[in-house]
């Protein structure tokens, strides 16, 4: 069994930054445990797997240990792909996902991408494994997919040192941490070891959360934002209602074959 691989950094207009995904094309889904052990090898935050499905594509995300629900790099990934290497010359396109239809357009920032909106509650109660990982009290905390903790300068992000080992004990998909920004609108990092991510470079689903809470904040929905990553990356981000629109540039690192021994 053989089948093409990319590999795109996302978020990124230049190589070595960014989120970088891989992305496969297939023509047929294999077995569940072929895809895992695939996304496993390539030890990256996400591997996208795609095969056509009437006139778009059905689309699966997999961390070096689990399948995800949704997943923005890896989306924006699959985009350039599609676009820069499998000639297809549409300005749309349309993924069917676990987390419903998500349609992916040509703009010329990139490629921007509509996905669902999670808003926010605050947290009353703190738990004991969440404290213990951020080391220090937070302005507030709020939770959706993920635990979001907000602090009050971009510098407090830069320098955050986050216990990991409590975050397996932590509920939720990960931790979120956001503050107002200096060149940008907010920044923010994110980190989920119990996904096999002990930080993310930069998480298009994790600005699902961050943007309607500071367009909110901020009241305004168009908003500029850069994760602070060793790696970084820039996330345009507008609210639309119960959607959010992801716009991010994106570079292909390499291009291969995977060989499967039959």
């Amino acid at each position: 069994m053989r089948f093409p691989i990319f590999q795109v950094d996302a978020f990124t207009a230049r190589l070595f930054a960014g989120n970088p995904a891989a992305v496969c094309p297939l023509t047929s889904w294999p077995e569940d445990r072929l895809l895992q052990s695939i996304a496993a090898e390539n030890n990256l935050s996400e591997t996208a797997f795609f095969v056509r499905e009437g006139d778009g594509f059905r689309l699966r995300w997999f961390t070096p240990v689990s399948e995800v629900g949704l997943c923005g790099h890896a989306t924006l990934a699959a985009a350039h792909t599609l676009c820069h290497h499998l000639g297809y010359e549409g300005n749309e396109i349309r993924f069917e996902t676990q987390s419903g239809g998500l349609t992916v357009h040509r703009v010329d920032a990139g490629f921007c991408m509509d996905f669902p909106a999670r808003p926010l509650r605050p947290v009353e109660h703190i738990p004991e494994a969440l404290l213990r990982s951020l080391g220090k009290m937070p302005l507030q905390v709020f939770q959706a997919d993920d635990y979001m903790a907000v602090f009050s300068s971009e510098k407090e992000i830069a320098d955050f040192q986050p216990d990991l080992n409590a975050l397996f004990d932590v509920g939720l998909r990960g931790l979120i941490v956001s503050a107002p920004g200096t060149s940008c609108d907010f920044v923010s990092r994110f980190f989920a070891p119990k996904l096999g991510i002990p930080e993310d470079p930069v998480t298009g689903s994790a600005h699902c959360e961050l943007a309607p809470y500071w367009a909110a904040r901020l009241g305004r929905n168009q908003l500029r934002a850069i994760q602070l990553s060793a790696r970084g990356g820039e996330v345009g981000c507008e609210v639309k209602g119960t959607r959010v629109h992801l716009t991010g540039r994106s570079v292909t690192y390499l291009q291969g074959e995977i060989v499967i021994p039959e």
